[in-house]
């Protein structure tokens, strides 16, 4: 659930309350409806920007809460749920609390109301989308402790491969001080390596044979073999997709 797709859930939601409910699950990470309706303004400690979250499902481990950041993405939501709430209000939840009262049925109608197609495990996806995107940013240990599981649990069932993944991976080198990701977008397009604009015969591209999908490194121009071997398997990259290039427009 990316954060478009959720910020049009929550603008489709009927008041302030259930804002805070789908905003506790995305971005505090919140088992819903168990931690969510368990959760006391009295959890929230606004000076030191923290949440205790009680948790039933984990307090058979010895766990009865865990402690999470506000995350400022979360706190616009509770800050108005907070300016609404009585005087002496306990629960932060407080008009949806009856157990007659299915809290998934009212998420499906949300999320249609939002133009959008309700997804399965709707609060859990929340949950496991948040965990996901934490996990960029910081150490698993420490992601767990806040999402309240463990490390092989959030593996299993928590994690996901998202589109931006493939998107960061293929602009952004992870070990490559020598390309840059924006020079890595460039060699897709190329039709002929650069520095040498006569090459036009496929046999021509240096480091690649035609009829071959694979770089020889001591086909490399001579300047180019004091080059690491990642970077030289890279140059490799930049010639076979400009040999690609040229017999695709070559016919």
């Amino acid at each position: 659930m990316t954060l478009d797709e959720i910020k049009r859930v929550i603008d489709a939601a009927p008041d302030a309350q259930w804002r805070l409910i789908i905003a506790l699950a995305r971005f505090g990470g919140l088992r819903t409806p168990s931690e969510t309706l368990a959760l006391k303004w009295s959890d929230v400690d606004w000076e030191r920007q923290r949440i205790r979250i009680p948790s039933s499902k984990t307090e058979n481990c010895g766990k009865a809460s865990r402690v999470i950041p506000l995350f400022p993405e979360l706190l616009p939501y509770l800050l108005d749920a907070s300016e609404l709430a009585a005087k002496g209000t306990e629960h932060v939840i407080t008009r949806y609390r009856d157990a007659s009262q299915n809290l998934r049925t009212k998420m499906f109608k949300i999320i249609h109301r939002a133009g959008m197609e309700p997804w399965e495990r709707v609060f859990h996806n929340l949950r496991a989308s948040r965990q996901t995107e934490l996990a960029k940013t910081y150490p698993a240990h420490v992601v767990c402790s806040w999402m309240g599981n463990s490390v092989a649990v959030a593996t299993e069932h928590y994690l996901h491969l998202t589109e931006s993944d493939f998107d960061s991976a293929t602009t952004n080198p992870t070990q490559n001080p020598t390309y840059s990701g924006a020079e890595i977008g460039e060699m897709k397009g190329i039709v002929r390596p650069a520095g040498n604009p006569e090459m036009k015969k496929p046999r021509d591209f240096a480091g690649f044979r035609s009829g071959s999908s694979r770089c020889n490194r001591y086909e490399l121009p001579d300047q180019d073999l004091n080059l690491d071997k990642q970077n030289q398997n890279l140059l490799c990259y930049r010639y076979t997709i400009g040999y690609r290039s040229w017999a695709e427009s070559s016919g």
